[in-house]
C-alpha cells in the first residue's frame, strides 16, 4: 500500500505560507473553499477561512459565536487580535486549537471550518453541522409494535448522541478512532466503564488496530476484518439499527461499535440467543415475549430442517407416514419429470431469485414482485406438472420460517445451512439429518466471539432462567442480575428499595450494638 502520509508540517505565523501550502495540497479540489479576508481596525490583519462548501454554510459563519467573534475583530486594533485569539477564542465558541497542517486538513475534510490569522502560529477548528446526511429516521429492518421508532443515521456523531440520549451517565464512555489511510473513517467504541470487562475492551481495540486499509466505507467491512472465525457463516457481531437496542446491550456489559457513514451499530460479543431476541421482548409482558421466542426457535428449525426432513421421509423412511398421506404424496408427484431432490432445489433457487429481485427493485414494486412472482411461478410450475403441490408448501413454510428470525445476517446463515441438510436428508435420510445437527452443534460449541462462547448462556453454569437470556423470558421484576458479559461485582441490576432500606437499617443497628 502506498503511504500517503507526509512529514508533519507545523503551522506558520506567516499566513501566506499557510495559504500556499493549502492551495498546493488542495489543488483541483473545487469543493474546498479558501477564503482570505482582512480584519481589524482599518482592515490591516489578514485572515483565512478554509472549509468544504456544502459542509459549512455561510449562514453558520454569519450567525455562530465564531462569526460574531470575527465581526468583533473589525473593532479592535490589529496588534490586539492575536492576544484576543489566545485568551478568548476557546471561551466563546466551539473552537479547538490546531498545531500542524495534518490536523488542519483532517479537520477540513471532516466537515469543519478552519480559521487562520496572520502572526498567529496556530489555527482554530470551528465545529459545524458536518456533511449532509439523511438524519434520524425509522429503523427499516427491525420493525416493532412497541418501543422507540428512532433509527440510526449515517452520521456517527448523531448515532452516539442517540445512545447518550438513553444513557445519561458519565460512566458511558465514547472513544474515537480513525481507520482507513485514505478514507479516515471515524469509528466510535461505546461502553459502560464499570460494567465491561477490560480484557474484552482491549481485545476489541487490538483487532481494530491490527490492519491498515485504504478505506472503510461501512461497518460490514470492519466486521469482516476483525472477526476471528472468518470461515464461519454465522455472524460474530450483532447488527442493529435501533439506538434502544444498543443502549440495552450496553447495560448488559457489551460493547457497541459505530462507524461513520453506516446506519448500523455492531454489538459485541455476539451470541446465539442474542440474535434470536428482539428489542421489544423487554417491552411486552413476559408470557407473550416467551411465546414469541419459542415461535422464533421453531421457525429457525423449520427454515433449516424442513426440506431435508421431507426428502428423508419420502425417500427412505416412508413407513413413518400414515398410508393415506403417503398415497397423497405419491399422487401429487405423479407425472413430475424430476427427482424429489432436483425438484426441491429448483424451487428453492427460484424463490431465492424472487427474494433477491424484490430487494433490488425499488419501492412498492419490489413487494409486488415478491408476492405476485411467487404465486405465479408456483401455480405455473404445478400446472405444468414440473413440481408437486406439497413441495410448493414446503418451500413456502421454509421461507416464512427464515423471515421470522429477527436478525437478517443470522437468518442468512440458516438459509445456507438449509441446502446442506437438503442433500444430507435426500441421500442419507434421517441419519444424514442427525449427522448434520451433530456437526452444526460442534461448530457452534467451538465458535467464540471475542473470547466469549457463541452458545452463551446455554453452555455456561450460569442459570439461564436467572437472567432471562434463554428461550424463556422471566418476569421483569425477577430480572435482578445481568448476563455473564458484565463484571461479577456489577451483576446486580435490580433491587427493591424497601428491601434495601431494611438491610441498611439492620446493618446500622448491628453497628450500634458493636459500638456499645
Amino acid at each position: 500500500m502506498t503511504d500517503v502520509k507526509e512529514n508533519v508540517k507545523k503551522i506558520s505565523a506567516d499566513i501566506r505560507e499557510n495559504e500556499r501550502y493549502i492551495q498546493e495540497r488542495c489543488e483541483n479540489c473545487a469543493d474546498i473553499l479558501i477564503r482570505p479576508m482582512r480584519l481589524g481596525d482599518e482592515r490591516k490583519v489578514d485572515c483565512l477561512m478554509v472549509y468544504i462548501e456544502v459542509a459549512v454554510s455561510n449562514m453558520m459563519l454569519d450567525d455562530s459565536a465564531i462569526g460574531k467573534m470575527i465581526n468583533h475583530f473589525w473593532e479592535i486594533p490589529p496588534e490586539k487580535i492575536p492576544e484576543f485569539m489566545q485568551n478568548n477564542s476557546l471561551g466563546i465558541a466551539d473552537v479547538q486549537k490546531l498545531y500542524d497542517m495534518n490536523e488542519v486538513l483532517g479537520a477540513v475534510l471532516s466537515g469543519n471550518a478552519v480559521f487562520f490569522i496572520d502572526g498567529y502560529d496556530k489555527a482554530m477548528k470551528i465545529s459545524s453541522r458536518g456533511y449532509p446526511n439523511m438524519g434520524v429516521s425509522e429503523a427499516e429492518s427491525e420493525k416493532v409494535l412497541r418501543g422507540s421508532r428512532e433509527g440510526f443515521s449515517d452520521s456517527v456523531k448523531t448515532n452516539s448522541a442517540l445512545v447518550r440520549k438513553r444513557l445519561r451517565d458519565t460512566r458511558m464512555k465514547v472513544e474515537e478512532y480513525q481507520m482507513g489511510v485514505r478514507s479516515n473513517t471515524v469509528l466510535q467504541i461505546l461502553y459502560i466503564d464499570d460494567l465491561v470487562h477490560e480484557e474484552l475492551l482491549e481485545q476489541i481495540k487490538e483487532r481494530i488496530e491490527e490492519y491498515e486499509i485504504d478505506g472503510v466505507l461501512d461497518s460490514g467491512m470492519l466486521e469482516q476484518l476483525t472477526e476471528e472465525s472468518w470461515y464461519s457463516p454465522f455472524p460474530q457481531y450483532q447488527v442493529t439499527e435501533r439506538p434502544d437496542r444498543a443502549a440495552l446491550e450496553l447495560l448488559n456489559g457489551k460493547v457497541v461499535l459505530l462507524c461513520d457513514n453506516s446506519p448500523s451499530a455492531l454489538i459485541l460479543p455476539g451470541s446465539f440467543s442474542g440474535f434470536m431476541e428482539s428489542s421489544e421482548d423487554w417491552y411486552h409482558h413476559f408470557e407473550m415475549a416467551s411465546f414469541l421466542r419459542i415461535l422464533r426457535y421453531l421457525a429457525l428449525l423449520t427454515a433449516m430442517l424442513l426440506p431435508g426432513l421431507y426428502l428423508a421421509v419420502i425417500r427412505f423412511h416412508t413407513q413413518i407416514l400414515p398410508a393415506n398421506l403417503l398415497l397423497s404424496f405419491a399422487e401429487a408427484r405423479e407425472g413430475v419429470p424430476f427427482t424429489s431432490v432436483t425438484e426441491l432445489i429448483l424451487l428453492e433457487l427460484a424463490f431465492e431469485l424472487i427474494r433477491e429481485a424484490g430487494v433490488r427493485v425499488p419501492g412498492a414494486l419490489g413487494n409486488a414482485i415478491g408476492i405476485v412472482g411467487g404465486l405465479i411461478i408456483g401455480d405455473a410450475a404445478v400446472s405444468a406438472n414440473l413440481v408437486s403441490p406439497i413441495v410448493v408448501m414446503i418451500v413456502a413454510l421454509t421461507a416464512l420460517g427464515s423471515m421470522v428470525i429477527p436478525d437478517e445476517e443470522f437468518a442468512s446463515a440458516f438459509r445456507l445451512m438449509k441446502y446442506g441438510f437438503l442433500f444430507l436428508g435426500g441421500y442419507l435420510g434421517i441419519y444424514g439429518i442427525v449427522l448434520g445437527i451433530y456437526l452444526l452443534i460442534s461448530h457452534l460449541s467451538g465458535l467464540l466471539s471475542f473470547g466469549v462462547p457463541y452458545l452463551v448462556p446455554f453452555v455456561r453454569k450460569h442459570s439461564v432462567s436467572r437472567v432471562g437470556d434463554g428461550i424463556w423470558r422471566i418476569p421483569f421484576k425477577k430480572r435482578q442480575y445481568r448476563p455473564v458479559y458484565a463484571k461479577k461485582e456489577q451483576s446486580l441490576r435490580l433491587k427493591h428499595k424497601a428491601q434495601t432500606t431494611d438491610a441498611e437499617t439492620e446493618k446500622e443497628a448491628q453497628n450500634e450494638v458493636r459500638r456499645k
